[in-house]
């Protein structure tokens, strides 16, 4: 068996026979297709990070708004901040949500919001304020469809790929992603020229191939890991990020008799509400036993520690020589034989490694005890 062959678990879901797929998981070929896919997926996303920001005039002046004037400042600011604000909030936490409820799945379904909200935007029935609005909210909404892909492409490809060709589909996909701000730029301008909506045009056909292909091709590699999400962390990132940011939005703004609107109680508030919320979140994120995630649980409360008490008798088989801390990992060794394994007392069962026979299962081992 060759190492890429050892890296996809051998279960009877691989894709035979099952007609969401056209490559099976366990297709010589199936890395290429997900490294292809996640590819577009993140070139798509990226581009649509600059895309609008070289269009802007252009936008404007199709739905017939002048943002130079100090009253439509903030759709001007929006339009250029908004995305890029969603996905900076929103990454972490849909990268944990594609751990609990599957990588394919939610990565999907941000293709599928991408494409439609694309097609959405392009349709943009008003005109003036009420035209930037539609636009700045589903953008906000678009960006919630490429902070999917672009949080759970990478751990899509870690799946499909075997430890010594990761690094490379890994760089690939990074690539695509810096590459697709500046086509963004690129093309935002040759097509602005021709119409203002072809910016949101041109991701449709784009978008519908890549969610096509991703619903028949793409397959759960990857073990879900059931726990909670890290509620606490997760929102006074989002609240103190988005207050700040929204105060510096609008400090540059006029207010009153000044220039600048620095001097507004809402400015101040938003500056300093924002930082104090995001000193918060480092505070409860030091608090937690897995940044940005709760700790995994199985069976109901208390499961997630260590069965070390339940099992005295397998503690003793084992040769365990010292005992772990509380909170932290400790390790366990019982030397004899030429070779080492890692075990884990917290998982249900034992497990024999891929290669080890079972008549030597009681041989050398390293156990991990792991402690929540």
């Amino acid at each position: 068996m060759t190492p890429e062959q050892s890296h996809v678990p051998a279960t009877g879901d691989t894709g035979r026979g099952n007609h969401r797929t056209w490559i099976g998981v366990d297709h010589p070929r199936y890395k290429w297709v997900a490294l292809t896919n996640t590819t577009v997926g993140m070139l798509l996303a990226t581009i649509n990070s600059s895309i609008v920001l070289i269009s802007l005039p252009g936008i404007f002046t199709g739905i017939r708004l002048d943002p130079l004037e100090p009253a439509n400042v903030s759709y001007l600011l929006w339009m250029l901040m908004g995305y890029m604000l969603v996905t900076a909030v929103l990454v972490v936490a849909l990268g944990r949500l594609g751990d609990m409820m599957g990588r394919v799945r939610i990565y999907n379904a941000g293709f599928l919001i991408f494409t439609l909200t694309s097609v959405v935007l392009s349709l943009d029935p008003f005109h003036g304020g009420s035209g930037a609005l539609w636009l700045i909210g589903w953008r906000i909404v678009q960006a919630v469809g490429g902070s999917m892909l672009m949080a759970n492409s990478a751990a899509i490809l870690t799946d499909a790929f075997p430890a010594r060709q990761r690094g490379m589909a890994l760089g690939v996909n990074m690539v695509a992603g810096i590459a697709g701000s500046f086509i963004g730029l690129v093309l935002g301008g040759a097509l602005v020229t021709w119409n203002w909506r072809s910016v949101f045009w041109v991701n449709v056909p784009i978008g519908l191939i890549g969610t096509v292909w991703a619903y028949k091709s793409l397959h759960e590699t990857g073990v879900r890991r059931p726990g909670r999400m890290d509620w606490w962390g997760n929102i006074t990132f989002a609240v103190g990020l988005s207050a700040l940011l929204a105060g510096i939005t609008y400090g540059i703004q006029p207010y009153g008799g000044h220039t600048m609107g620095w001097t507004n109680p809402w400015v101040l508030a938003g500056l300093i509400g924002g930082v104090a919320m995001l000193a918060v979140f480092c505070v409860v994120e030091m608090k937690v036993a897995r940044p940005g995630r709760a700790a995994a649980t199985h069976d109901g409360p208390g499961h997630g520690r260590c069965r070390w008490a339940a099992a005295p008798g397998r503690r003793r088989r084992a040769g365990f020589r010292g005992r772990p801390g509380p909170r932290r990992t400790g390790t366990a060794r019982r030397r004899s034989g030429t070779r080492a394994h890692r075990w884990s007392l917290c998982r249900p069962g034992h497990r024999r490694r891929p290669g080890v026979p079972a008549d030597r299962v009681s041989a050398a081992r390293t156990w991990n005890v792991r402690w929540r």
